[in-house]
């Protein structure tokens, strides 16, 4: 006597149902072991941060005769006499130089294309998929091609060597990707909470402070980070575009290794200094850096 056994159809197995790559990924980083070797590749990463702290607070006398590992044994070595040099130099004028290069940028660059992606995402107007296949098409241009014409551009307006002059061409090369990116991320949110608003009577511009804005916090916070790490250490453009008086603290540095030559000190301790700004921007706002990377990896 023979027993059938029933077999679903292929393609209606019943279960569980299968997990994509993505989500595996994010179950693996989750374990502990997988964490200790992260925590472990995070040291190694800073150990050549903790090199240029050391050789910044010895002087170039010793740093050219020893490693910077002696000094677990020779405390003693440790002076601040490079920081107290550098910060009576120009390099304090340098630091605030690039303050009010980056953070307007950065800020700038976040609202025009927060408000550029909202309307390729949300509004209907002509030519809207045309003006973002422009958008994307600019990724491609390379900074070095724009260099003579917009410093011919800025020295017939008058604001060659300015800080807005720098501040300018890094906002305009600064949009497509950044309107490329958030316009990415602004498409996963629900269109029916903007119809819900507008059924409220709320306008676009209350929509998008209101709503979209807030809810665009991980992608415009991992934006924010990028847009300021690419200006805050730039070089090429503050060689190009701006003067002494105006100069950044990269064009400063490399100033000071032609004019010094080989003070590994004073180097150093500029290098560290421009190092710390970015350290804290970063660790104040990885939550949100995680969450903008991570986002629509899992669904």
């Amino acid at each position: 006597m023979s027993t059938a056994t029933a077999t679903a159809p292929k393609g209606l197995e019943t279960g569980a149902p299968r997990r994509s790559l993505a989500s595996k990924i994010v179950d693996r980083l989750g374990s502990g072991a997988v964490q200790v070797v992260m925590v472990l590749l995070g040291v190694f990463w800073l150990v050549p941060t903790l090199g240029l702290l050391v050789v910044s607070m010895r002087t170039s006398e010793v740093n050219n005769a020893e490693g910077w590992w002696t000094i677990f044994t020779k405390p003693a070595e440790l002076t601040i006499q490079s920081y107290a040099g550098l910060l009576s130099s120009g390099f304090t004028t340098s630091f605030w130089n690039t303050v009010l290069i980056t953070v307007p940028t950065t800020v700038l660059v976040i609202g025009i294309a927060a408000m550029a992606a909202y309307a390729f995402t949300f509004i209907e107007f002509p030519g809207r998929d045309a003006a973002f296949l422009v958008v994307v098409a600019l990724l491609i241009v390379p900074i070095q091609i724009a260099l003579i014409p917009v410093a011919t551009l800025y020295g017939n307006t008058g604001i060659f060597g300015s800080i807005p002059g720098v501040v300018l061409f890094h906002v305009a090369f600064g949009l497509p990707f950044a309107i490329f990116l958030l316009r990415n991320f602004f498409v996963g949110i629900p269109s029916s909470l903007l119809e819900a608003a507008r059924m409220d009577g709320a306008p676009e511009w209350k929509i998008f402070v209101s709503v979209v804005f807030p809810l665009g916090k991980p992608a415009i916070a991992s934006l924010g980070i990028f847009q300021f790490l690419w200006v805050w250490n730039d070089m090429l453009i503050a060689l190009v575009f701006a003067n002494t008086d105006n100069q950044p603290m990269t064009k400063y540095l490399q100033s000071q290794m032609r004019q010094f030559g080989s003070n590994v000190d004073i180097l150093s301790s500029g290098a560290f200094l421009s190092l710390i700004i970015p350290l804290i921007l970063f660790f104040s706002f990885q939550r949100y850096f995680v969450q903008g990377m991570m986002a629509g990896s899992v669904k």
